[in-house]
């Protein structure tokens, strides 16, 4: 029999989901996972399993101070009372994984593949939840991707894992629109609260086994491989929605950039204007709280901006403080 029978009619019906200590208690979770997306993913592991350690990537030293930083993750477990294993590279060092015999793995934004010697040890399975409607941006960079590339809706997967990258069979798949106004940001927390939600709902019948198992159509397949440092510069010789797809893509971080007199200034916010027929890449217009740039079709309107060296500042601000006349008809590299 079925120990999550009148418990899974009792979530169809009510949205109440088992929390009996005793089936708690057997069903030991280890959880993989590193930024701040994932931590809601952990919360609902938490509620619903007994998460007996939290693997995550190892603490780094960040900004110019070099401060040692623990991933959200880890400090979302420190929190919660759990273990935390950091290996440098999971391949090579998971034997601390292997001795606690979990009956499930659960992965979400962990950042590296898994080797197949702990994909076939839990017996219920490695999972993980990934920000795209698979087979669509497989890769660590999915939600920028979205956003760059103009989709109208994105999603979360979540699938079986194997031995490549985010290749394997689906569970379960919910979509949510993109809008205007989104951000890397703002569709991150809502993906991040959409993956947790539906993770309550899909765990009943991946610990019963009754959940369906689709295959991906690899025809159908893209990448979104991980931003690099080039990606972040913006070419305004491209249309003014691909320069606003990339602003929105890298907000909050690390952000789009542009080059004003060979210095790196980063781009914020902003919106798409009219056409225009100056040159490509000129600054073709000061507004009171804007700053045109013209691209291949209309002008991208700067509204929030970091100068080199400065704190982050709206157009605005940053108008007040320079030479408007000398701005005017300077081109961006």
């Amino acid at each position: 029999m079925s120990i999550f029978r009148k418990e899974e009619e009792e979530w169809t019906n009510s949205s109440f989901f088992v929390k009996i200590i005793l089936v708690k208690k057997m069903i030991r979770t280890v959880f993989m996972g590193t930024p701040l997306f994932a931590v809601p993913i952990l919360d609902t592991l938490l509620e619903y399993t007994d998460v007996i350690l939290v693997v995550t990537t190892p603490d780094k030293c960040v900004g110019r101070k070099k401060e040692l930083t623990l991933s959200s993750v880890k400090q979302e477990a420190l929190k919660r009372g759990i273990p935390v294993f950091q290996p440098n590279k999971i391949r090579e060092d998971y034997e601390e994984i292997s001795k606690l015999k979990p009956d499930l793995i659960i992965t979400c934004a962990y950042g590296q593949i898994l080797p197949k010697e702990l994909l076939d040890l839990p017996p219920l399975g490695c999972i993980n939840i990934h920000a795209s409607l698979l087979p669509l941006y497989r890769g660590g960079a999915p939600i920028q991707y979205a956003l760059i590339n103009g989709d109208e809706k994105t999603g979360i997967t979540i699938m079986y894992m194997d031995e490549k990258m985010d290749t394997g069979d689906i569970i379960a798949q919910e979509s949510i629109p993109i809008l205007a106004s989104d951000n890397l940001g703002s569709l991150s927390a809502k993906l991040s609260k959409l993956g947790s939600s539906l993770l309550a709902k899909t765990l009943p019948s991946i610990i019963n086994k009754t959940n369906k198992r689709e295959k991906q159509q690899e025809q159908k397949a893209t990448y979104a491989y991980t931003i690099k440092r080039e990606d972040e510069h913006l070419d305004f010789h491209k249309t003014s929605e691909e320069i606003n797809n990339l602003v929105r893509a890298l907000n909050p971080k690390p952000y789009a950039n542009i080059l004003l007199d060979d210095e790196e200034t980063k781009i914020i916010e902003g919106y798409v204007g009219n056409e225009t027929k100056m040159n490509a890449a000129t600054i073709c217009e000061i507004k009171k709280d804007a700053i045109g740039i013209a691209c291949q079709d209309k002008v991208f309107y700067v509204t929030k901006l970091k100068p080199f060296g400065k704190k982050e500042m709206s157009a605005k601000d940053y108008l007040n403080g320079v030479n408007k006349e000398e701005l005017m008809l300077k081109v961006v590299k």
